[in-house]
């Protein structure tokens, strides 16, 4: 007797425990979609890597997911559902698996970083012509306030005149870059790679770091329902 009791009285704490830890997997679920949108929108300002803003769409995209999750794992709790608590448990699993995924792809990502912007920049500076690129790149060094990629040296082709985009210069006006390639006085000569490197990697870092916190989170949740989903099936009253 004291045996089932014992039973009863420790699923019944899980019962609780699952239906509180839902509300902090909503919490969860709000903190992925902040943090998902911030390091979306950080990228999208920038041009040079705003293609590659998929893994911040996949944590907005999980966090919204969560709401319901978060729902339907209170109802199954509080119901004592053991289909409800199972598919919740399931689901969960599988939102965890994304976001350790999706975590993986950012480290990945921030490794290859360096070899992808020096790309990027080349093919930028050599199309600086084309509208698009002009003002991707002038945006971009007015903004970090630096000149062509690794340093001003970058646009050693852009005229024979030892001259520089306008947006390079640190007081801009119309001709400034002209002739100013390395006065450190008139324009900045520091590339733009290593800040924008350093801007993204933290980034990246943050939104890797909030994505496996919040899965280990969600770990302790599946860990609950299959404690409850366990009680339940055996049979004991855990009103």
């Amino acid at each position: 007797m004291k045996s089932a009791m014992a039973v009863e009285g420790g699923a019944k704490c899980v019962k609780y425990l699952l239906f509180f830890f839902n509300f902090i997997f909503w919490l969860c679920g709000l903190a992925l979609i902040v943090l998902g949108t911030l390091v979306r929108i950080s990228f999208s300002n920038m041009a040079i890597i705003k293609d590659y803003s998929g893994s911040p769409l996949v944590l907005i995209i999980v966090g919204v997911v969560i709401f319901f999750i978060a729902f339907f794992g209170c109802c199954g709790a509080w119901k004592e559902n053991h289909c409800m608590v199972t598919m919740f448990a399931v689901l969960l699993s599988l939102i965890v698996i994304t976001e350790i995924g999706t975590a993986i792809a950012g480290y990945v990502y921030r490794e290859k970083l360096p070899g992808f912007l020096d790309k990027s920049f080349k093919s930028m500076i050599a199309g600086y012509n084309k509208t698009e690129d002009r003002d991707s790149l002038d945006a971009l060094q007015k903004q970090l306030k630096c000149c062509g990629g690794n340093s001003s040296d970058d646009w050693v082709n852009f005229s024979s005149t030892n001259s520089v985009p306008d947006s390079c210069c640190k007081n801009f006006t119309k001709g400034c870059g002209i002739g100013a390639m390395h006065d450190g006085k008139k324009i900045y000569t520091e590339g733009c790679k290593p800040k924008l490197e350093k801007i993204v990697k933290e980034n990246i870092l943050w939104f890797a770091v909030g994505a496996l916190v919040v899965a280990f989170v969600q770990i302790t949740g599946i860990v609950l329902a299959c404690i409850l989903m366990q009680a339940i099936r055996s049979g004991y009253e855990v009103m």
